[in-house]
């Protein structure tokens, strides 16, 4: 998946990002990577990912990228880092997973209603691209960048 992402950044004319982790049974950066770094420790790695990140767009994982997005999500809601979109891509993959923190976590009033729309779920790549956009304009119209209503 990251390779697909690393060589589609390339293709567009993007800079393309790798942020690797030293494991045994890890594979090493894929070639589609201009800028490559690899952490020893996973919290550093995330530190990383998060920190310079201006969208978080989530495909379909296992366990790390849980951890990922989990890490993303506390990191905004709390705000030790700028507010940016977590998009969740795969209605079928990660729709239980919303509904229950809606089901749990929302009715027991451990997360707030404004916590849940820190993700957002879809199928279709346009729409992603469209979130961050919005996220992007009206980043720049708080900032005083962009007069309110262009876009």
């Amino acid at each position: 998946m990251m390779e697909a992402a690393n060589k589609g950044a390339q293709e567009a004319g993007g800079m393309s990002v790798g942020l690797g982790i030293e494991l045994p049974f890890e594979q090493t950066l894929n070639p589609y990577i201009d800028v490559g770094m690899t952490f020893r420790y996973f919290f550093v790695r995330k530190t990383m990912f998060v920190k310079y990140a201006q969208a978080f767009v989530v495909l379909p994982g296992g366990f790390g990228t849980l951890d990922e997005l989990f890490e993303a999500v506390t990191l905004v809601q709390t705000n030790k880092v700028t507010r940016f979109p977590v998009v969740l891509v795969g209605r079928e993959f990660w729709g239980g997973l919303h509904e229950w923190i809606e089901s749990r976590l929302l009715e027991n009033g451990l997360i707030s209603s404004a916590d849940t729309e820190l993700l957002q779920l879809t199928d279709d790549p346009d729409e992603v691209v469209d979130i961050i956009r919005k996220s992007h304009l009206d980043i720049a119209q708080r900032n005083g960048e962009v007069p309110p209503g262009v876009g």
